[in-house]
């Protein structure tokens, strides 16, 4: 089975995923080079994630400058 593609991946799937590749590494019990493979889909997910919660962020800031602004033209 592949890994699904980060991009595809819900937030949540990709935080999951994180932990998860978080435990194996700190585990200890894989070679050099698929710890080195872990780690980098565990930076390419925290990526991911970081991007949803920016968009979030984006979002709420939008929607409160929003009810702001109809506040002020009432």
């Amino acid at each position: 089975m592949t890994d699904p593609q980060i991009e595809d991946l819900s937030y949540e799937e990709a935080r999951d995923e994180l932990t998860a590749i978080v435990a194996t590494l700190e585990a200890g019990n894989q070679s050099l080079e698929e710890s080195m493979a872990l780690w980098e889909r565990g930076e390419a997910l925290a990526q991911h994630c970081q991007q949803w919660l920016d968009q979030a962020e984006k979002r709420i800031e939008a929607m409160t400058a929003e009810q702001i602004q109809e506040l002020h033209e009432e």
